[in-house]
Order: structure tokens, then C-alpha cells, then sequence
């Protein structure tokens, strides 16, 4: 991951010698250990959320139009969260972001001790996902800040090694909870969670940003919303590798986004499972994503990224399509480990490339202009994967979806992404008309 300051814009940080562990650096321990209890509280609401809507409404299509709603309104966020995380204090910025969704969550188990409201959802998912994108670009840009170039992947990965971790505890504790209080319980351990994470984070210490970084800030000049997004286009069309993964993951991402909606209908539906039995299936589907979280290192190094991510949404696809032809809770949890550890090594592959190829005073209006572009379609997706799947079951869909997966995997290999990496970097983008 060695490339001149100059064109990477590498944060301040270890340039030569050899860096500390990072188990040994307290700011990225303490950060990472914000990050892992906020994922923990997230995994009651993974699961409590859609059983909510399929409790009131005994519709897969309905979970669909919230995960749906959700995403869209995430996407709208992402337009706006480049701009913004380039221009404010990120630290605040993220606290800011713990703290609203602490609230916005803790509504829901509030509301329903009267009378439940399922419009209630529609309403707050929306505002909390829109919320997320803010944080997401946001916690993307800091980790570089945290541990400098040299030991992004490792970070990203440890990050989501021990996030997916959590993700085990969480459903299965989600599942008993949703089971004898109902799920509603299970979304008031989400809004506390981003409490105890945005107290986490505001005794972390982020490094200064870069001068290059300070002064584009501090000028009078500012462009407009659209003039900022068409920088992060900008950059992205500028660099082969980035430009075919945001359009390689933007149509992988309009086949997965409803994924999670599918697995639970299946379960309780298909298979007439219960609510202890789907965390179960997504604990065991959070094993996962550990074990991929904690190879993506090592077999970036020996395969490259572009074997390493072909590999892994290959093997996402098949998974996908076998989970709908699962008869018994064993193989959908086995299948389920399988996709979630392939999206997670795909996921943090593709991260850490853009992490190091970035300049820092554009890596907000990058990491916002890649995750629009890359979930623009999603939540037509969402819902039109969910609906198909009430109308025609979940077998045809799930097959369907996880064929075209690894079709995209195939095209890969006849883009810049089969031999990517950082030979080529990309060129400096301009951040002014």
C-alpha cells in the first residue's frame, strides 16, 4: 500500500519505520470498540424491524417497501454526506449522528407500549438510515486518520472482524428478546447502543487533517452541492478500477439489498420457524462474516484484489441461490456464513482500495459520490426481489438473483478490476470549476 503522499493524500501517520500495533494504539481501541458495541445494538434492530412489519402485516412485499424506503432514503443522504463530512468536524459529526438515532430508535419501544404504529417505521427508518450515510462517510473517513496508510486493510478489517462478532451475539440476544418481549424491545437496545458508542467517541483523538485538506477548507470559495458531487464522479471516472466496481457493485447491490428480508420471511414462513430460530440463523450467518473480515489481509496479499474480489462475489452468488432451495435451518445458516463472509471480504477490498487512492481532502466527496452511484437502484431492488418472491416464491427468486450475481463476477474479469490494484493511480482530481 506504498504510493507518493502527493497522489494518495496519505494521512499523517507512520511514513517510515515500522507502525505500532494497533492493538496498542488507544484512539483506533477505543474507536473500535464505539464501532463494535453501535454494530451489537444494530443486530436487535436487523432482526426487530422487518419482524415488526411481518407481525402487523404477514407481507414479505411490505418488509420490502421499508428496507426499500430505507435505502432510498440513504441514497438521497448520500448525496448530501460528501459534501458535508469534507467541510465539518468529523468527530462532532459522528457523536451528532449517534445521538439522533439513539433518539429516533428509541421512539419505536416507546410508541408501542400504547399501541403499535407500523406507519410509525416508514417514518423512522427513513430518517435514521439518511442519518447512517452521514456517519458511514463519515467513519470511513476517519480510520485512515486513526492508523494512516500502511495498515488500512488491517484495520478495516479487525473493524469488521469484530463488528461481525458482535453480529453474533446480537441476534442471537435479539431473537430471545423479540421472543418474550417482542421486537420492539429489541430496537430500545439499538437506541441505547448509539449512546454508549457516541460516548465512546468523544474521547477519541483524530489526527489534524492534512494542510492541503485544512487550506481547501478555508478558502471563501465554496462550490455548490452538484459541483461537489461531480468531483467524486469526477475521480471515480478518472481511476479504471473505481469506475468498474461502481458499476459492477451497483447492480450486485440491486440483487442483495432485499436479502435479509428473504432469509427471515423463508424462515418463519416457508419453513414456519420462530423468532429465536431467525437470530440463531443470523448469528451463525455473523460467524461469516468474522471469518472473512480476518482472511481479507492475508489473501489480498497473496491473490491481489482482483482474484480476491472476482473470488468473493462469485461465491456470493452461489450462495444466494442455494438459499432458496434450503429445506432445513442448517444449510440457510451454513449458506447464509458463506455470502455474508464473500460481501465482507469484497466489501473491505474494494474500501481499502479507495481509502489509498484517495486524496484526503476527497475522500468524503468520494466515498459519497461511490455509495450513491452504488445504491442508486438498490431499493427498487429491495422491492422488486421481495415482491417476486410473494408472488413466485422464494426459490425462482433466490436462483435468478444469485445467477446474476456471479455473472458479475464473470464481467469482472474482462474489466480493470481482474488486475486491480494500486499500479495504476489515479489522477488528481480537480476540486474546483
Amino acid at each position: 500500500m506504498t504510493h507518493e503522499a502527493r497522489d494518495t493524500g496519505r494521512a499523517a501517520g507512520p511514513s517510515s519505520g515500522k507502525a505500532r500495533p494497533l492493538w496498542r494504539q488507544r484512539d483506533f481501541g477505543i474507536f473500535w470498540a464505539a464501532q463494535t458495541l453501535s454494530v451489537l445494538g444494530d443486530s436487535f434492530a436487523l432482526i426487530a424491524l422487518p419482524l415488526l412489519v411481518l407481525e402487523a402485516t404477514g407481507s414479505i412485499a411490505r418488509m420490502g417497501l421499508l428496507t426499500a424506503v430505507g435505502g432510498a432514503a440513504a441514497v438521497l443522504a448520500a448525496v448530501f454526506a460528501g459534501t458535508v463530512v469534507d467541510r465539518v468536524d468529523r468527530r462532532r459529526l459522528l457523536i451528532g449522528c449517534d445521538l439522533v438515532r439513539m433518539v429516533l430508535y428509541g421512539l419505536i419501544p416507546l410508541v408501542w407500549l400504547f399501541d403499535p404504529q407500523v406507519w410509525l417505521l416508514y417514518a423512522v427508518l427513513p430518517l435514521c438510515e439518511a442519518v447512517g450515510m452521514f456517519f458511514a462517510v463519515g467513519y470511513v473517513t476517519v480510520v485512515r486518520s486513526l492508523v494512516g496508510t500502511e495498515q488500512l486493510t488491517e484495520a478495516n478489517g479487525r473493524l469488521n472482524a469484530t463488528a461481525a462478532a458482535a453480529g453474533v451475539l446480537g441476534p442471537l440476544c435479539a431473537g430471545v428478546v423479540a421472543a418474550w418481549s417482542g421486537p420492539a424491545a429489541a430496537v430500545g437496545v439499538d437506541a441505547a447502543s448509539f449512546g454508549v458508542s457516541a460516548a465512546l467517541v468523544a474521547i477519541v483523538r483524530f489526527r489534524p487533517r492534512p494542510a492541503d485538506d485544512r487550506a481547501d477548507a478555508d478558502k471563501g470559495e465554496r462550490p455548490g452541492l452538484w459541483q461537489d458531487l461531480r468531483t467524486g464522479v469526477a475521480f471515480l471516472r478518472g481511476h479504471p478500477v473505481l469506475r468498474a466496481l461502481t458499476a459492477l457493485l451497483c447492480c450486485f447491490s440491486f440483487l442483495t439489498l432485499g436479502l435479509n428480508d428473504l432469509v427471515i420471511y423463508h424462515l418463519k414462513h416457508d419453513l414456519g420457524h420462530d423468532d429465536g430460530t431467525v437470530g440463531t440463523v443470523l448469528a451463525v450467518g455473523a460467524l461469516g462474516t468474522i471469518t472473512g473480515a480476518l482472511l481479507v489481509a492475508r489473501v489480498r496479499r497473496r491473490l491481489g484484489f482482483g482474484p480476491t474480489w472476482t473470488g468473493a462475489v462469485a461465491v456470493c452468488g452461489l450462495a444466494f441461490a442455494g438459499m432458496g432451495r434450503a429445506t432445513d435451518v442448517a444449510t440457510v445458516a451454513l449458506l447464509s456464513a458463506a455470502f455474508l463472509a464473500c460481501v465482507g471480504m469484497a466489501g473491505t477490498c474494494s474500501m481499502s482500495l479507495r481509502q489509498e487512492v484517495t486524496p484526503e481532502h476527497l475522500l468524503g466527496r468520494v466515498t459519497s459520490a461511490f455509495w450513491t452511484l452504488q445504491y442508486s437502484v438498490a431499493p427498487i431492488g429491495a422491492a422488486v426481489l421481495t415482491w417476486a418472491a410473494e408472488r413466485r416464491g422464494t426459490t425462482p427468486v433466490a436462483l435468478v438473483a444469485g445467477a446474476c450475481c456471479v455473472l458479475i463476477a464473470v464481467a469482472a474479469l474482462f474489466t480493470p478490476v481482474r488486475r486491480g490494484g494500486l499500479s495504476r493511480p489515479a489522477p488528481r482530481a480537480r476540486t474546483r470549476s
